[in-house]
């Protein structure tokens, strides 16, 4: 029985909430090495791509950098043995990043990335390493060791890295205490939990809320602010409550990659989250698979996005009008001119980060529209997109938006100005192509 000064389950709720809210009152903006690097970047690497951050994308709200999986395996992938400490904590490989040395982990890489004004991440898997079980190493804090605390059935599906974590056990927390404590200690500010928002296992579970509840406790008893981020997707919208809760962003499909058929589908994905939109809870469409991608870390050679630029607009578009974070996944410093004026248009930019009430406006068989408001005001954004193979002329009607008399429209793509409309506006749209428009009652 709680005793009589302790928060309510609602209470506990509500204050979370606060702190999310707190922790990224608009969707997070940043750089992840994934799509570059798969499991395998180094250090000079993320130095370069901080640097180009800092200097051409941060005055446009990019801020975060964020390390992905496996930078504890000296070879980008699962073979040999993690780099651990003594409590099974796994720590960066000092052969790709040589500042890590002498027990240093990333903190000398945050300090870098923080004195570019820049907030720094990293990805994270669920669970304890199989090495740390393996060696039975002892929990930072307790008389455990990790074969108390390991669920050798409760394992990642794609990843043999790690074995879950019983959270139900006090050691099984105090582990994930250790692990906050760590990136704390690195000046963490941003982690990417793995194998959390989708869960294959044998106890039937499709979401682990234990251990996303356990590691956002650790998080928060750590003294560090810490945005929480889960994926894979994708997340169950039935776990939409938790999510919100707990974390800051959560990936709702799977990955997603440089193709027409996996951004069309973030349609439904879109259509479906966009009731949980909101300040510290904010659904994830997957990083942005632009400029060159797969440079190492992957089977394949290296390539530049295989989106059209037609497709590259209907993605920025559809992720700004859904206010998803956006995580640039391409290598930064071989941008081209294009891609990066896809990622500096303020005009759209602010969209993503200062719109309201964004929902679907209309599905009209390969023609969609989504709206939103620009908060303060009667003005109105509006997002046109063509799914279709061939160009189509799409219609929207003030009495669709609830305005009515003559507005003005602008076109945020090509910043201009398209004159005044009575009753409605119409815009012929590319093959696979979007617009994205201001309204504004006259």
């Amino acid at each position: 029985m709680a005793g009589k000064h302790s928060p309510s389950p609602g209470a506990r709720g509500a204050s979370q909430a606060a702190a999310g809210a707190t922790l990224a009152p608009t969707p997070p903006m940043g750089w992840n090495s994934y799509d570059s690097y798969g499991g395998d970047v180094n250090e000079q690497e993320v130095r370069a791509n901080a640097a180009y951050l800092a200097k051409h994308l941060a005055r446009y709200g990019w801020k975060y950098v964020v390390v992905d999986y496996y930078w504890y395996y000296p070879g980008g992938k699962v073979e040999g043995a993690p780099v651990m400490d003594r409590y099974g904590r796994l720590l960066p490989a000092p052969n790709r990043f040589p500042s890590a040395t002498g027990g240093q982990g990333f903190k000398p890489l945050a300090d870098y990335v923080h004195s570019l004004g820049l907030k720094f991440g990293i990805h994270i898997m669920r669970g304890i390493p199989r090495a740390a079980v393996e060696k039975n190493l002892p929990i930072l804090g307790t008389s455990e060791h990790a074969r108390d605390v390991a669920n050798l059935l409760n394992t990642c599906s794609w990843s043999k890295a790690m074995y879950g974590v019983d959270v139900s056990k006090s050691a099984g927390q105090a582990y994930y205490n250790s692990l906050a404590k760590l990136y704390a200690q690195w000046d963490v500010d941003f982690i990417k939990a793995d194998d959390m928002s989708r869960a294959t296992d044998p106890y039937g579970e499709v979401y682990h809320a234990p251990e996303i509840e356990a590691l956002r406790r650790a998080m928060n008893q750590s003294g560090r602010p810490m945005v929480l981020s889960l994926s894979p997707g994708p997340t169950p919208l039935s776990e939409a409550a938790n999510a919100e809760r707990y974390s800051q962003m959560w990936r709702i499909s799977g990955d997603m990659w440089d193709n027409w058929p996996e951004v069309k589908d973030q349609f439904g994905y879109c259509r479906l989250w966009a009731p949980h939109i909101g300040p510290g809870h904010w659904p994830d469409a997957d990083m942005l698979p632009l400029g060159r991608l797969r440079l190492r870390g992957f089977s394949d050679q290296p390539r530049l996005t295989r989106l059209t630029r037609d497709e590259q607009y209907t993605m920025m578009t559809l992720w700004s009008i859904f206010r998803s974070p956006l995580m640039m996944g391409g290598d930064l410093p071989s941008l081209d001119p294009f891609t990066l004026s896809l990622l500096t248009n303020r005009e759209v930019l602010a969209v993503d980060q200062h719109s309201s009430h964004n929902h679907l406006l209309f599905t009209r068989g390969t023609e969609i529209a989504w709206v939103a408001d620009v908060p303060g005001t009667k003005q109105k954004y509006v997002a046109l997109f063509n799914l279709g193979k061939t160009p189509a002329t799409i219609a929207v009607s003030w009495n669709q938006l609830g305005l009515g008399g003559k507005s003005a429209v602008r076109d945020l793509w090509q910043k201009k100005n398209l004159g005044d409309f009575s009753r409605s506006f119409e815009a012929e749209i590319h093959p696979h192509g979007a617009g994205l428009y201001k309204i504004s009652p006259m």
